[in-house]
């Protein structure tokens, strides 16, 4: 037995040491450059095929060829990507999530060009670096972490590294080169990936999916390591290692037996999807989402025409077998749903091929057991739409890096303990239904089905639903703010998304007629979300285009043609737009959001002397007499706002704010002045709901509201506006304005979107003009009229002034002080004094977190 437990023991050295490698260089990577590298198993895997290449195919020396491998090819990749691909990305200060998509990117590109090259099967003559004594690898593991870590404290490298972590704009000040410092990072990673996969390649089947998806699962060491701690990495690394060789000792019985031992043979995953639902996430709320797009406008009826016809083409001109054309309309209602969750939603969601694996999985047990084929897949998608309720739960509490990690952790799962395992897949059968066996009429069924999902998806871009996903994916906290429930849609993009991917899963495994793992891999997952963004992910053209372009690439004579392709553009996610952006658009129709006209003539400009009453009449030079306005809304009950004692303290003792009490009183305008860092802000965003005070407590007419989110106090009549602009750019200046009016505290009044347009000088024909393409002062009217739609009776506004000129401030001004004068409860954050000393009936000074006068 202690024999035993001993040869496991090395055997799980063995694995940790090459976990540990990837640790340290993910590590090093991100501490060095900011980015996640998702393909580091696949420059790993490139090294390992390089090796094999020219120690078995060329007889080259083996300490030669491992010198060429890791000292030249390894970083030779890296360099190659931080000037070709990253460097760029940082330059246009990309946001976290589009060096992400580029990292996929690379992984897609260098998986296909692995195939292109190599070819896709396994090969198993992998030469041996180290030898079989795991020591040697524990050893040099440790050797170069401390390596690393003496580098990073007492080299001048180091000293420069640390400095352009802290804050890389103040490096770059005092004279440091941080693009050399990147570069480095990045030689360094890949150095690291060329040696963790020449390491494990003799012990695994080289090929080219396998082992970039095993570098990737062991991601979850730098996950805990939180992306800075190589001690913590290495550790990690050599305690899962060793935990999953023991378990393979364990032979557990019953029904949850194999289900058990799948677990324990793959303890990496588990800490992965353990370590991204419950540890801090990695990147911010509101920073990582990704971009909107950059293109409005609808495409144009011919455009979809010419589609039609060359989906149809098949049935007439091909001849009976259609086993090519067959994959393409199942594999469009697949990326249909990464169009729900990432175009639409703006979520980066790396687990889609898991659903549709579980759609085909479903469908094949309940035809396996008699259920009808049409009636199984109906059953099989219910049933992964509540798979993708219960987890996505848990991951709509992620955001951007850490939410991709879930998701990605969450597919990872469901292939190597599902889809993957004989106890779940073993003897099933997946025919097509009655009816349908012919290629002809099950592919005519498929167009069917497609074109109904696409309707659907279409009516979810549209109307209030459609505007608040909008709005999720262009700004989460300003969304939050306007009142769209923020936690409740994203589990609705979560649910369709995988109730789709199920469908399409379905009807790729009937139209194949077999259910096959392979098809539903999570590499498979990746190239799939790599080729709808690179498309234009926002684009219901994009899934047709995208499943298209897949599987004809694939089914030529170059298998992995469609990965490099797609992957290089990927990879260039910065230089090259989404490729639906090239078609013509069709221009948006200047008709209002209700479906009125809308109103003629010049708007009134900002400097009016009087709201008239805010939520009343307009005044004289909006047009009293307009066809189209409404009655005046009744005025909001006034209401107090009351701060108790509150108290923020962050990580290190630093108080943000310290026993502050405010109240807010109807009908009066109350600012804040003070320095930077005096608490502003904090107080700010505690009242609005965006920031829960650590200890004291915030009162609405007597209601504890402490623990109520931001959307919620919003549709209680609390609305606010931002320091940094929260507009939605990919909607119109009115569909922001209607979102406000939708999502706000009274939501039956349509008429106070006009109402709205008019007060801020908005009713024009700006009001058509989308939001990305205004000027800063503009969009603060916009912002500021979103809030107000709403009705609110307490406006929050954090530095309001800002962006405006000298007529635009005076005209606010008078603005606001109608508003309290109709009896609306006003905060104002501001650093403009004569604004202030104008409106403010209670001026507060901060100073340390406090209120000092």
């Amino acid at each position: 037995m202690a024999s035993l437990t001993y040869e496991l023991t090395l055997a799980g050295l063995a694995v940790g040491s090459a976990a540990a490698l990837t640790g340290i260089g993910l590590v090093v990577t991100h501490r060095a450059t900011g980015v996640l590298n998702l393909a580091h198993g696949a420059v790993a895997m490139i090294c390992a095929y390089v090796l094999r290449q020219l120690v078995v195919v060329w007889h080259w020396p083996l300490p030669l060829g491992a010198l060429v491998t890791l000292l030249l090819v390894a970083p030779g990749i890296g360099l190659v990507l931080d000037r070709a691909v990253f460097q760029p990305l940082a330059r246009r200060g990309a946001n976290p999530a589009r060096t992400l998509v580029a990292s996929i990117g690379v992984f897609v590109l260098l998986v296909g060009a692995a195939v292109l090259l190599w070819g896709p099967g396994a090969q198993d003559d992998a030469p041996v670096l180290l030898g079989d004594d795991p020591w040697a690898q524990l050893g040099a593991v440790v050797a170069l972490a401390c390596l690393v870590g003496a580098a990073t404290r007492w080299t001048r490298f180091g000293r420069e590294l640390r400095a352009v972590i802290d804050n890389r704009p103040l490096a770059v000040l005092s004279g440091i080169d941080a693009d050399r410092v990147a570069a480095a990072g990045w030689a360094f990673g890949s150095f690291t990936a060329g040696l963790t996969g020449v390491l494990l390649a003799p012990y695994l089947r080289l090929d080219p999916y396998g082992m970039p998806l095993l570098v990737v699962e062991v991601i979850a060491v730098a996950v805990i390591a939180r992306m800075r701690s190589l001690p913590v990495a290495v550790a990690a690394a050599l305690a899962i290692g060793v935990a999953q060789a023991q378990l393979t000792r364990l032979h557990p019985e019953g029904w949850a037996g194999p289900l058990l031992q799948a677990v324990g043979a793959n303890l990496f995953v588990v800490a992965l999807l353990v370590a991204a639902l419950v540890l801090p996430g990695i990147g911010g709320k509101g920073r990582d989402a990704l971009p909107p797009p950059v293109r409005s406008g609808r495409v144009p009826g011919g455009v979809w025409l010419v589609v039609g016809v060359l989906l149809l083409l098949p049935l007439g001109f091909a001849g009976s077998d259609l086993h090519t054309a067959i994959q393409v309309p199942a594999l469009a209602v697949i990326l249909l749903s990464l169009v729900v969750v990432a175009g639409r939603g703006g979520q980066i969601a790396l687990g889609q091929a898991a659903y549709a694996g579980l759609g085909a999985l479903f469908t094949a047990l309940l035809t396996t057991r008699g259920v009808p084929g049409l009636v199984a897949l109906g059953l099989a998608v219910p049933l992964v739409a509540a798979v993708g309720l219960l987890t996505g739960r848990p991951a709509i509490r992620r955001h951007g890096l850490a939410l991709a990690l879930v998701t990605l952790a969450t597919g990872v799962a469901v292939s190597r303990f599902v889809l993957t395992q004989p106890y779940a897949t073993a003897g099933l059968s997946l025919g097509r239904p009655a009816g349908f066996s012919d290629d002809r009429a099950f592919y005519a069924l498929e167009l069917l089905v497609l074109a109904g999902c696409l309707a659907l998806v279409a009516a979810l871009r549209r109307g209030r639903t459609g505007r608040a996903l909008a709005a999720l994916r262009d700004h989460e906290p300003g969304a939050e703010a306007s009142g769209v429930p923020v936690p409740r849609l994203k589990l609705l993009a979560f649910v369709l998304g995988a109730a789709l991917a199920a469908l399409g899963g379905g009807l790729l495994g009937m139209g194949l007629r077999a259910f096959e793992p392979e098809a539903y891999d999570p590499v498979r997952g990746l190239l799939w979300f790599a080729a709808v963004l690179v498309l234009g992910a926002d684009s219901l053209l994009t899934p047709l285009a995208a499943a298209t372009l897949l599987v004809t690439l694939d089914a030529g004579p170059h298998a992995g043609a469609a990965a490099l392709l797609l992957g290089l553009l990927a990879a260039l996610t910065g230089r090259i737009p989404p490729l639906m952006n090239l078609l013509p658009r069709k221009a948006p129709s200047r008709r209002a959001a209700d479906g009125e006209a809308p109103p003629t003539g010049r708007p009134a400009p900002l400097s009016i002397s009087s709201t008239g009453g805010a939520r009343g009449n307009p005044s004289p030079a909006e047009g009293r007499t307009h066809p189209h306005r409404a009655a005046p809304a009744p005025a909001p009950a006034p209401a107090r706002l009351h701060a108790h004692h509150l108290t923020v303290t962050y990580p290190g003792g630093v108080s943000a704010l310290s026993d502050v009490t405010l109240r807010l009183a109807p009908s009066r305008v109350t600012a804040l002045v003070g320095p930077n860092g005096a608490g502003k802000s904090t107080l700010f965003d505690c009242l609005a709901g965006t920031l829960r005070p650590h200890h004291g407590r915030v009162t609405l007419d007597g209601t504890d509201i402490t623990s109520r989110p931001a959307h919620t106090r919003t549709r209680l009549g609390i609305a606010r506006t931002f320091q940094r602009l929260a507009v939605f750019p990919s909607l119109t200046v009115e569909e922001n304005v209607r979102l406000g009016q939708e999502q706000g505290r009274i939501r039956t009044d349509p008429a106070a979107v006009e109402r709205s347009l008019r007060l801020l000088g908005l009713a024009g024909r700006v009001r058509h003009e989308p939001a990305a393409d205004l000027p800063t002062g503009v969009l603060r009217r916009v912002e500021l009229a979103r809030a107000l739609a709403g009705q609110p009776h307490t406006l929050l506004l954090d530095e309001p002034a800002a962006g405006l000129d000298t007529a635009e401030t005076a005209a606010l001004a008078r603005i606001l002080a109608a508003l309290a004068a109709d009896g609306l409860t006003v905060l104002v954050v501001e650093h403009d004094l004569d604004l202030v000393a104008g409106i403010a009936h209670t001026v507060h000074t901060m100073e340390g977190g406090r209120i000092v006068s």
